[in-house]
């Protein structure tokens, strides 16, 4: 595919597609720029200035195209609504203002496409393109054919791909078909589909396909990057005559797809700022004309000394030295220091030995595969790379390999998989990371086909086991469950129903989706995911009433019984949670009554204990104290931030408990005097971090009229609170 592409859209904006038919609610303009503003989104996002894009308007009121300023006629009410160019957020959203239905029908659809071409032609001049005309239009407005052939041949000699789109064309081959179609738009579909047929590369196809199609993900292809260009070696070849050297490339066969990141921005609130583009984060990626900032993060780093003002001086960052937590204690690292914890290695890949298949698990692999093979216009090379790939493919072994990717980067280790060319298969080696041993965590769990007791006796019939009933259950509930040939191709034939080519990370296009409806419409509501994304989150409901009484049979076997749900509401001071027997368990224990005094090495806990058994408000406020003491203490005596998350954790627990309690009075009025502790100082030093980090950032602030009935303070108090410097 050419690096360059420009396309150019063409959109009826004529007076009939402002309404609606076939019983949908919207707009024929409405339902066609679904499909043109997710390609133009995808361009944008795309952010590659290699792809150009021009949009024509048709059947617009005013006539703006080089054609009818030449003075040719049959060229009215046609309007290029952008030059080819490329596509920016300001740009789209300029765009948009100017999609709007009007009040004419005059603008000739051949003669916009000849509009079109001419715009491609002076763009690309002889350049390599590709090149690419889309029309979209519900073909009611009059179109004359006199010249569709000399058009179509000019299409042919400029290479340029003609697509047309039509607003409920029919499409035998896709299985719609307008019923009371007017003679004028039966007429014009069929000028338009021979003037596609006339072209040697073209598409015809109707709306209602198109629109259904955009759920589909689009792949992104990878191109091959070259990640090694070097020897494979087995042995020493510096040392050693014997040794093996091959003269490879390494190039990545698969790559981890990741759902775009996002970038932190500020909304510009400067009346009157210019709108600039905004570098952010030092990447590519600009912002231009949408109101927004980048954020600029500054730090600064201070120091404990007597002699400075305030009893702080600043230090510049070249001045810090890393330091790591030993114990209690924090050990200094210099550069020099940390520059012996680094291997000093060399570039090269090694074979370290091989494996049989059998010994080998997939679930071993630790990454993106990668694909081996000789050194372009090689023969030497080719040759030995082949020997080696059918040697260890008849031996049914894999190697086992050092891989180093350059000077001073990290090692690895990979298993290289043999790829004869048997057939039509490409002849290379397949490699994927392995583990080492610091990767590897072994866990022993107890058999699932018998107990063994406290003597070593073995029992294969116990409450904890399965029955044979149970295990017959579960076999047919699984046979019945089976989607490996559930599904059915076009000739009938059972299929796997879910094919892992038509599986798709829900994540990364529903995030791209929401994306694209955003820089289209910022006002609109994001719709609802692609049900091709949701396809398989659940078992297909034909399977499931085959299979019913086979999960009868098993929710029977196994006894499953619904739970009963968890009594939602406030529980009052004076009645604590009662178990569903309604039987006193603590009397039934002989327990005695829990104490009213709470440890700071199991606060939480003993908390909650002396809150469920609370039969006054005086003990509830006690409680509440000692927490609140523990919670001070706690930040006191923390060396830096190691005590931090402990304290957010009692306060959270605290404040959870009080809300459930109704005496948010309690919370507001402790956390009101712990941050004027914490900003002033009186904590044992500087620790607005808590405050900032923990509980600001952790919500723990003011218990607010929204999350209890009986709270004094507002939604709007809490915010200031949290805001503000007192």
């Amino acid at each position: 595919m050419a690096d360059k592409e420009t396309t150019v859209y063409i959109v009826d904006l004529g007076e009939s597609m402002a309404d609606c038919h076939n019983g949908r609610d919207e707009s024929d303009l409405d339902y066609a720029m679904r499909y043109v503003w997710d390609k133009i989104s995808t361009t944008v996002a795309a952010s590659r200035k290699t792809w150009t894009v021009g949009v024509v308007g048709l059947n617009t009121e005013e006539t703006d195209n080089a054609q009818d300023r030449q003075g040719l006629e049959g060229y009215e009410n046609i309007s290029v609504l952008q030059d080819i160019g490329p596509m920016t957020m300001s740009s789209l959203r300029d765009l948009r203002s100017l999609i709007q239905p009007s009040h004419s029908y005059g603008g000739d659809a051949i003669s916009a496409i000849v509009v079109a071409l001419s715009m491609i032609e002076g763009f690309t001049k002889k350049l390599k393109y590709k090149r690419r005309i889309i029309l979209v239009t519900n073909g009611e407005s009059p179109i004359d054919d006199e010249s569709s052939e000399d058009v179509a041949n000019r299409l042919n000699d400029s290479n340029i791909e003609l697509v047309v789109i039509g607003v409920d064309f029919d499409d035998p081959d896709y299985g719609f078909k307008e019923e009371d179609k007017s003679k004028a738009k039966a007429e014009n579909e069929r000028i338009l589909r021979n003037l596609v047929e006339q072209c040697s590369n073209g598409v015809f196809g109707t709306m209602a396909q198109a629109v259904e199609e955009l759920a589909i993900p689009r792949i992104k292809p990878v191109r091959p990057f070259k990640a090694y260009d070097g020897a494979l070696t087995l042995g020493d070849p510096s040392k050693y005559p014997s040794a093996l050297s091959i003269h490879v490339e390494r190039y990545f066969k698969t790559k981890r797809a990741m759902p775009p990141p996002a970038s932190t921005v500020v909304v510009n609130t400067e009346p009157g700022a210019p709108s600039q583009s905004q570098t952010i984060n030092d990447e590519d990626t600009e912002m231009g004309g949408t109101g927004f900032s980048g954020v600029k993060q500054m730090r600064t780093y201070r120091v404990n000394d007597p002699d400075a003002p305030g009893g702080r001086r600043d230090v510049e960052f070249e001045d810090l030295a890393k330091g790591y937590q030993y114990g209690r204690t924090v050990v200094p690292f210099s550069e020099s220091d940390l520059s012996i914890t680094k291997l000093e290695t060399k570039k090269g890949f090694t074979i370290l030995g091989f494996v049989p298949f059998s010994s080998y698990q997939p679930f071993i692999n630790m990454g993106e595969t990668g694909i081996i093979v000789a050194q372009k216009l090689n023969e030497e090379a080719e040759l030995a790379l082949s020997a080696l790939i059918h040697a260890l493919h008849e031996l049914e072994s894999y190697a086992v390999t050092r891989y180093v990717q350059k000077d001073g980067a990290q090692p690895q280790i990979l298993l290289l998989k043999p790829n004869p060319a048997l057939e039509d298969e490409f002849e290379c080696l397949y490699d994927v990371p392995l583990p080492f041993a610091e990767d590897v965590r072994s866990y022993q769990f107890p058999p699932l086909d018998k107990v063994f007791t406290v003597t070593g006796s073995v029992i294969k019939e116990h409450r904890l086991l399965p029955s044979k009933n149970l295990e017959q259950a579960m076999s047919d509930f699984v046979d019945a469950m089976d989607l490996s040939g559930f599904d059915e191709n076009e000739d009938g034939k059972p299929v796997e129903y879910a094919a892992i080519d038509e599986m798709y990370n829900p994540t990364i296009h529903r995030i791209n989706q929401a994306i694209r409806a955003r820089a289209v419409d910022p006002e609109a509501p994001i719709g609802p995911p692609a049900e091709i994304l949701l396809r398989f989150s659940k078992p297909p409901e034909k399977i499931i009433n085959k299979a019913k009484s086979e999960i009868e049979a098993l929710i029977e076997a196994a006894e499953i019984k619904k739970v009963p749900a968890k009594t939602q509401g406030r529980r009052g001071r004076k009645e604590p949670a009662k178990p569903l027997s309604g039987l006193d368990i603590d009397a039934l224990l002989g327990e005695t009554k829990r104490t009213t005094t709470i440890s700071a090495d199991n606060a939480v806990p003993e908390f909650k204990q002396m809150l469920a058994t609370a039969s006054d408000d005086a003990t509830v406020e006690s409680a509440a104290k000692q927490m609140g003491e523990i919670v001070r203490k706690l930040i006191r005596d923390s060396f830096a931030d190691l005590f931090y998350a402990r304290a957010a954790e009692n306060l959270r627990a605290m404040r959870e408990e009080l809300i459930g309690l109704e005496v948010p009075g309690l919370y507001n009025t402790f956390l009101k005097r712990l941050k004027k502790s914490l900003l002033s100082g009186e904590l044992n030093g500087d620790r607005r971090e808590m405050w900032f980090k923990y509980v600001v950032g952790g919500r723990l602030g003011l218990i607010t009229q929204d999350e209890s009935e009986v709270s004094e303070v507002t939604a709007d108090q809490a915010r200031e609170f949290v805001t503000g410097s007192s």
